[in-house]
């Protein structure tokens, strides 16, 4: 008899397992399926784990359940050359160490499209591999605090693969580690921790996913030539919650993203090479209590085309210095003071960002508490009513975009 006294997790996880144990295996199924062969098993809910060590297609049609009983992984892909589609599969283990998921592929060129991911610790595991296609998936992690989840999707040591239109809700992260070459298109994923991490995986393209409400949206930390274009991102609003992160990162190219309501729209510090530049171009940042931060500044951006609306803050530059030092044009700020008398397009005057009392908040961190409060926007307005000394100019676009983009 259980005890009563017994953790509730411990007495859920029992309950489950003991579920599982009444489940068929549908390992006999694969064992018998031979090669290049469909298997479409009977509906019904079947035990896990189960593995598929030779290129088939796994078909559920939507009517397949396996289930680990939450105890390890319910899938492995040890093969190239596998379909694995229309599975629900959940209730995986707990272990971070091992890394319990739902799918786990250490192969090549498989497909895994159209499943259900429930109650999984981690959703999908590609470990050393390359070349496939994960799409249009529907992905949940354990219900627990956003830390204590596991990744939707995780690569380690993977290259070539494709992610995408997949639904992610309820993770920790999307984690991409030491891989190279990925493709990340056409996701949604939201209540996250990272929607996004690239760490040491350059020549990766994430593009046109959706990430709202999580803490923060794509972090790229190590990782050169990365391409950020045509993403929706909204509703980051932690104190460290930024759009987009780029860190120690050359050669990025962000463009054409939306980045709305978020504490930091763009995060940046300058690339270690100053000739690989970070390329910012074409991207709406709208409503954000800070527009674009800057860290560790010493140039190598250029900054072209992009709209800076409603943001609390346009620019900042944390700690001592301005950003001045990078390429700025042609950008559309909704805070210019100046005409078009030439209906060119084009501001008749530069725009100019100076820093006045509001820079305390800026060198000082334990000031920022009093950000926007009453008495450091009264020193504000007086000091550019009149300066006691010359303010810090942060930028100066020299032909700013006069009306606002479609």
């Amino acid at each position: 008899m259980i005890s009563a006294r017994l953790p509730l997790l411990f007495i859920l996880a029992w309950n489950t397992a003991l579920q599982a144990a009444a489940y068929p295996p549908l390992q006999p199924y694969l064992d018998v399926t031979p090669s290049g062969s469909t298997l479409r098993p009977p509906p019904g809910i079947y035990a896990g784990p189960v593995t598929i060590s030779k290129p088939l297609t796994l078909d559920g049609a939507g009517k397949v359940t396996v289930d680990a009983g939450g105890s390890g992984s319910v899938l492995f892909v040890a093969t190239d050359g596998a379909t694995v589609r229309g599975l629900t599969l959940r209730n995986t283990g707990q272990s971070h160490d091992q890394v319990d998921a739902a799918i786990t592929i250490s192969g090549n060129d498989n497909r895994i499209e159209d499943n259900v991911i429930d109650n999984a610790l981690f959703g999908i595991h590609l470990r050393q591999a390359n070349r496939n296609l994960v799409k249009h998936n529907r992905i949940r992690s354990k219900t627990a605090e956003a830390s204590l989840r596991g990744d939707g999707i995780r690569l380690w040591n993977s290259v070539e693969n494709r992610i995408e239109d997949n639904d992610i809700d309820g993770i920790r992260d999307l984690t991409v580690m030491n891989s190279p070459r990925n493709r990340f298109t056409g996701n949604t994923i939201r209540h996250a921790r990272y929607s996004m991490q690239l760490v040491f995986s350059p020549h990766c393209v994430i593009e046109g996913n959706t990430l709202s409400d999580s803490i923060t949206g794509i972090v790229i930390i190590n990782s050169d030539n990365v391409t950020v274009r045509r993403n929706r991102i909204m509703h980051l609003m932690e104190t460290s919650s930024s759009g987009i992160a780029v860190k120690r990162s050359g050669e990025a190219l962000v463009e054409d993203n939306e980045i709305v309501h978020c504490a930091v729209g763009i995060l940046a510090d300058s690339p270690i090479n100053p000739d690989e530049k970070l390329v910012l171009k074409n991207n709406r940042l709208a409503h954000n209590t800070t527009g674009m931060q800057f860290y560790g500044e010493r140039g190598g951006h250029q900054i072209h085309g992009n709209s800076f609306e409603k943001n609390l803050t346009q620019v900042v530059v944390f700690g001592a210095g301005n950003a001045l030092d990078n390429d700025w044009l042609g950008n559309y700020w909704d805070d210019y003071e100046g005409f078009d008398t030439d209906h060119n397009g084009i501001g008749d005057k530069p725009y100019e960002l100076y820093a006045y009392a509001d820079r305390i908040w800026m060198e000082q961190p334990k000031a920022r508490f009093f950000r926007n409060a009453p008495a450091l926007e009264l020193l504000d307005f007086l000091e550019r009513l009149a300066p006691f000394s010359a303010p810090d100019m942060l930028l100066r676009d020299p032909a700013p975009r006069f009306n606002k983009p479609k």
